[in-house]
Protein backbone atom coordinates (compact mmCIF):
# COMPACT_ATOMS: atom_id res chain seq x y z
CA UNK A 1 0.00 0.00 0.00
CA UNK A 2 1.02 3.61 -0.50
CA UNK A 3 1.72 5.61 2.65
CA UNK A 4 1.74 9.37 2.19
CA UNK A 5 3.56 11.18 5.00
CA UNK A 6 3.61 14.93 5.51
CA UNK A 7 5.70 17.11 7.79
CA UNK A 8 4.60 20.66 8.61
CA UNK A 9 5.75 23.20 11.17
CA UNK A 10 2.27 24.56 11.77
CA UNK A 11 3.26 27.41 14.15
CA UNK A 12 0.21 26.93 16.44
CA UNK A 13 -2.14 24.05 15.68
CA UNK A 14 -5.13 25.71 17.35
CA UNK A 15 -4.69 28.77 15.18
CA UNK A 16 -4.35 26.76 11.96
CA UNK A 17 -6.43 23.59 12.41
CA UNK A 18 -8.70 24.73 9.58
CA UNK A 19 -5.69 25.04 7.28
CA UNK A 20 -4.62 21.50 8.19
CA UNK A 21 -8.15 20.30 7.37
CA UNK A 22 -8.02 22.05 4.00
CA UNK A 23 -4.64 20.54 3.20
CA UNK A 24 -5.76 17.07 4.27
CA UNK A 25 -8.88 17.31 2.09
CA UNK A 26 -6.82 18.36 -0.93
CA UNK A 27 -3.87 15.95 -0.58
CA UNK A 28 -5.15 12.99 1.49
CA UNK A 29 -2.09 12.23 3.63
CA UNK A 30 -2.10 9.06 5.69
CA UNK A 31 0.17 10.57 8.35
CA UNK A 32 0.84 14.22 9.15
CA UNK A 33 3.67 15.22 11.49
CA UNK A 34 3.26 18.68 13.01
CA UNK A 35 5.79 20.82 14.85
CA UNK A 36 5.42 23.92 17.00
CA UNK A 37 1.89 22.96 17.98
CA UNK A 38 2.28 25.41 20.93
CA UNK A 39 -0.19 23.72 23.26
CA UNK A 40 -0.33 21.11 26.00
CA UNK A 41 -1.54 17.60 25.21
CA UNK A 42 -5.05 18.20 26.53
CA UNK A 43 -5.39 21.47 24.58
CA UNK A 44 -4.72 19.79 21.22
CA UNK A 45 -7.82 20.07 18.94
CA UNK A 46 -8.25 16.29 18.70
CA UNK A 47 -11.85 16.40 17.45
CA UNK A 48 -10.82 18.47 14.45
CA UNK A 49 -8.41 15.70 13.46
CA UNK A 50 -11.07 13.04 13.97
CA UNK A 51 -13.31 15.05 11.66
CA UNK A 52 -10.62 15.24 8.99
CA UNK A 53 -10.06 11.48 9.08
CA UNK A 54 -6.87 11.40 11.16
CA UNK A 55 -8.15 10.10 14.52
CA UNK A 56 -5.00 8.34 15.73
CA UNK A 57 -2.73 10.74 17.61
CA UNK A 58 0.69 10.81 19.25
CA UNK A 59 1.20 14.15 21.03
CA UNK A 60 4.05 15.67 22.99
CA UNK A 61 2.88 19.12 23.99
CA UNK A 62 4.15 22.04 26.03
CA UNK A 63 2.49 25.21 27.26
CA UNK A 64 2.94 28.01 24.77
CA UNK A 65 6.11 26.74 23.10
CA UNK A 66 7.49 23.95 20.95
CA UNK A 67 5.40 20.76 20.91
CA UNK A 68 5.00 18.06 18.27
CA UNK A 69 2.12 15.83 17.20
CA UNK A 70 1.65 13.01 14.73
CA UNK A 71 -1.85 12.34 13.37
CA UNK A 72 -2.68 9.25 11.34
CA UNK A 73 -5.51 7.76 9.34
CA UNK A 74 -4.14 4.35 10.35
CA UNK A 75 -3.66 3.01 13.88
CA UNK A 76 -0.58 4.14 15.78
CA UNK A 77 1.62 2.11 18.09
CA UNK A 78 3.84 4.18 20.40
CA UNK A 79 7.44 4.29 19.22
CA UNK A 80 10.57 4.33 21.37
CA UNK A 81 11.06 7.29 23.70
CA UNK A 82 14.40 8.92 22.87
CA UNK A 83 16.44 10.96 25.35
CA UNK A 84 17.52 13.78 23.04
CA UNK A 85 16.60 17.15 24.55
CA UNK A 86 18.77 17.95 27.54
CA UNK A 87 16.38 20.73 28.51
CA UNK A 88 13.39 18.40 28.65
CA UNK A 89 11.41 20.36 26.07
CA UNK A 90 8.65 18.86 23.93
CA UNK A 91 10.65 18.39 20.75
CA UNK A 92 10.09 14.81 19.63
CA UNK A 93 7.44 12.11 19.42
CA UNK A 94 7.73 8.65 17.89
CA UNK A 95 4.99 6.52 16.40
CA UNK A 96 4.83 3.26 14.46
CA UNK A 97 2.41 3.18 11.53
CA UNK A 98 2.14 0.13 9.25
CA UNK A 99 5.49 -1.06 10.62
CA UNK A 100 7.26 2.24 9.88
CA UNK A 101 8.96 3.90 12.87
CA UNK A 102 8.29 7.60 12.40
CA UNK A 103 10.29 10.10 14.44
CA UNK A 104 8.79 13.58 14.36
CA UNK A 105 11.20 16.30 15.58
CA UNK A 106 11.33 20.00 16.18
CA UNK A 107 15.08 20.46 16.59
CA UNK A 108 16.18 23.66 18.39
CA UNK A 109 16.75 26.65 16.14
CA UNK A 110 20.03 27.50 17.85
CA UNK A 111 19.83 31.22 18.55
CA UNK A 112 21.90 33.80 16.69
CA UNK A 113 25.57 33.13 17.49
CA UNK A 114 27.10 29.99 15.92
CA UNK A 115 29.42 29.24 18.82
CA UNK A 116 28.84 26.46 21.35
CA UNK A 117 30.77 28.17 24.14
CA UNK A 118 29.24 31.62 23.71
CA UNK A 119 25.68 30.52 22.90
CA UNK A 120 23.96 27.82 25.00
CA UNK A 121 21.14 27.60 22.44
CA UNK A 122 23.60 26.64 19.70
CA UNK A 123 25.20 24.06 21.98
CA UNK A 124 21.73 22.67 22.71
CA UNK A 125 21.06 22.29 18.99
CA UNK A 126 24.31 20.46 18.24
CA UNK A 127 23.88 18.28 21.34
CA UNK A 128 20.44 17.24 20.07
CA UNK A 129 21.90 16.19 16.73
CA UNK A 130 24.75 14.33 18.43
CA UNK A 131 22.41 12.38 20.70
CA UNK A 132 20.14 11.49 17.79
CA UNK A 133 23.05 10.37 15.60
CA UNK A 134 24.39 8.20 18.42
CA UNK A 135 20.98 6.58 18.89
CA UNK A 136 20.49 5.92 15.17
CA UNK A 137 24.01 4.56 14.90
CA UNK A 138 22.98 1.76 17.25
CA UNK A 139 19.95 0.76 15.18
CA UNK A 140 19.61 -2.15 12.81
CA UNK A 141 20.17 -0.73 9.29
CA UNK A 142 17.41 -3.02 8.05
CA UNK A 143 14.83 -1.25 10.25
CA UNK A 144 12.17 0.87 8.52
CA UNK A 145 12.84 4.25 10.14
CA UNK A 146 11.75 7.71 9.00
CA UNK A 147 13.19 10.88 10.52
CA UNK A 148 11.06 13.90 9.77
CA UNK A 149 10.15 17.34 10.99
CA UNK A 150 11.60 20.80 11.26
CA UNK A 151 15.26 19.89 11.64
CA UNK A 152 16.23 23.58 11.48
CA UNK A 153 19.20 23.07 9.16
CA UNK A 154 19.36 23.82 5.45
CA UNK A 155 22.15 21.41 4.50
CA UNK A 156 22.99 22.16 0.87
CA UNK A 157 24.15 25.08 -1.22
CA UNK A 158 20.85 25.01 -3.09
CA UNK A 159 18.75 24.77 0.09
CA UNK A 160 19.40 28.44 0.90
CA UNK A 161 18.85 31.63 -1.02
CA UNK A 162 22.50 32.69 -0.76
CA UNK A 163 25.08 30.08 0.21
CA UNK A 164 28.00 32.45 0.88
CA UNK A 165 25.99 34.79 3.07
CA UNK A 166 24.05 32.07 4.91
CA UNK A 167 27.23 30.14 5.76
CA UNK A 168 27.71 32.66 8.56
CA UNK A 169 24.09 32.47 9.77
CA UNK A 170 22.67 29.87 12.14
CA UNK A 171 20.78 27.23 10.11
CA UNK A 172 23.48 26.84 7.43
CA UNK A 173 26.82 27.09 9.26
CA UNK A 174 29.54 24.47 8.73
CA UNK A 175 29.08 23.09 12.27
CA UNK A 176 25.37 22.48 11.72
CA UNK A 177 25.87 20.99 8.28
CA UNK A 178 28.49 18.62 9.72
CA UNK A 179 26.14 17.60 12.54
CA UNK A 180 23.38 16.88 10.07
CA UNK A 181 25.77 14.92 7.84
CA UNK A 182 26.78 12.75 10.80
CA UNK A 183 23.14 12.01 11.53
CA UNK A 184 22.51 11.15 7.90
CA UNK A 185 25.49 8.78 7.83
CA UNK A 186 24.55 7.11 11.13
CA UNK A 187 22.03 4.79 9.47
CA UNK A 188 22.54 5.63 5.81
CA UNK A 189 19.47 7.86 5.56
CA UNK A 190 18.26 9.22 2.23
CA UNK A 191 16.87 12.74 1.88
CA UNK A 192 13.65 11.85 0.03
CA UNK A 193 12.93 15.38 -1.14
CA UNK A 194 16.36 15.80 -2.74
CA UNK A 195 16.02 12.30 -4.18
CA UNK A 196 12.90 13.53 -5.98
CA UNK A 197 14.13 17.06 -6.75
CA UNK A 198 17.92 16.95 -7.16
CA UNK A 199 20.41 19.79 -6.97
CA UNK A 200 21.00 22.32 -8.43
CA UNK A 201 17.30 23.26 -8.25
CA UNK A 202 16.73 25.75 -5.46
CA UNK A 203 14.27 24.37 -2.94
CA UNK A 204 12.89 26.02 0.20
CA UNK A 205 10.28 25.13 2.83
CA UNK A 206 10.52 28.25 5.03
CA UNK A 207 10.24 31.96 4.27
CA UNK A 208 10.38 34.80 6.77
CA UNK A 209 7.24 36.72 7.63
CA UNK A 210 9.27 39.91 7.08
CA UNK A 211 8.77 39.68 3.32
CA UNK A 212 5.41 40.98 2.10
CA UNK A 213 5.68 38.66 -0.91
CA UNK A 214 7.69 35.53 -0.08
CA UNK A 215 7.96 34.47 -3.72
CA UNK A 216 9.25 37.85 -4.86
CA UNK A 217 11.85 38.03 -2.09
CA UNK A 218 13.06 34.49 -2.78
CA UNK A 219 14.88 34.38 0.56
CA UNK A 220 13.93 30.93 1.70
CA UNK A 221 15.54 27.99 3.49
CA UNK A 222 14.88 24.24 3.30
CA UNK A 223 14.53 23.40 6.98
CA UNK A 224 11.86 20.67 6.83
CA UNK A 225 12.90 17.15 5.92
CA UNK A 226 11.83 13.54 5.35
CA UNK A 227 14.71 11.07 5.67
CA UNK A 228 14.35 7.36 5.04
CA UNK A 229 16.47 4.46 6.24
CA UNK A 230 17.79 2.18 3.46
CA UNK A 231 14.84 -0.22 3.49
CA UNK A 232 12.40 2.69 3.39
CA UNK A 233 14.33 4.33 0.59
CA UNK A 234 13.78 1.16 -1.42
CA UNK A 235 10.09 1.38 -0.49
CA UNK A 236 9.93 4.97 -1.69
CA UNK A 237 11.46 3.91 -5.03
CA UNK A 238 9.23 0.85 -5.41
CA UNK A 239 6.64 2.51 -7.62
CA UNK A 240 9.15 4.37 -9.78
CA UNK A 241 10.71 7.81 -9.21
CA UNK A 242 10.40 8.99 -5.62
CA UNK A 243 7.30 11.11 -5.08
CA UNK A 244 8.19 13.95 -2.71
CA UNK A 245 7.54 17.68 -2.82
CA UNK A 246 7.29 20.98 -0.99
CA UNK A 247 3.74 22.37 -1.06
CA UNK A 248 4.85 25.98 -1.33
CA UNK A 249 1.40 27.13 -2.48
CA UNK A 250 0.23 26.67 1.13
CA UNK A 251 2.65 29.40 2.23
CA UNK A 252 0.47 31.81 0.20
CA UNK A 253 -2.73 30.98 2.10
CA UNK A 254 -4.26 33.59 4.40
CA UNK A 255 -2.43 33.84 7.78
CA UNK A 256 -0.09 30.95 6.95
CA UNK A 257 2.65 29.32 8.94
CA UNK A 258 6.07 30.51 7.85
CA UNK A 259 6.77 26.87 6.88
CA UNK A 260 5.17 24.96 4.00
CA UNK A 261 4.14 21.29 4.23
CA UNK A 262 6.51 18.72 2.75
CA UNK A 263 5.33 15.27 1.63
CA UNK A 264 6.69 11.93 0.48
CA UNK A 265 5.07 8.65 -0.62
CA UNK A 266 6.25 5.22 0.48
CA UNK A 267 5.13 1.76 -0.66
CA UNK A 268 4.85 -0.38 2.46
Amino acid sequence: MKLRIVTWNINSVRLRAEQVARFVAEHQPDVICLQEIKCRDGEFPAQAFVDMGLPHLAIKGQKGWHGVATASRLPITPGPVLDLCKRGEARGVSAIVEGVEIHNFYIPAGGDVPDRELNPKFDHKLDFFERLAADMGRRDPRAPILITGDLNVAPGEHDVWNHKYMSRIVSHTPAEIAAMASLKASLGFTDLVREAIPDPQKLFSWWSYRAADFRASGRGLRLDHLWASPVLTAAARAAGPVAARVHDDVRAWERPSDHAPVSADLMV
